[in-house]
């Protein structure tokens, strides 16, 4: 059938595409989060995740 001859496929788009589209992916984050039901260290935790996001921004754009 032409396989084992390492013919390629005559769509060649075929080969580029992703398995899963982009808008259907998510960033693994996926718990809710209630600035009312925080308490002290949840909201330190918040702070240090959103530091440390814009630390890893800050040095994409530098690199």
């Amino acid at each position: 059938m032409g396989r084992s001859r390492g013919q390629n496929s005559r769509d060649k788009n075929k080969a580029g595409l992703p398995q899963v589209p982009r808008n259907l992916k998510f960033d693994g984050i996926n718990e809710e989060f209630s600035r009312e039901l925080a308490d002290q260290e949840d909201l330190e935790a918040q702070a240090r995740a959103d530091a440390a996001g814009i630390r890893q921004s800050n040095a994409r754009q530098k690199g």
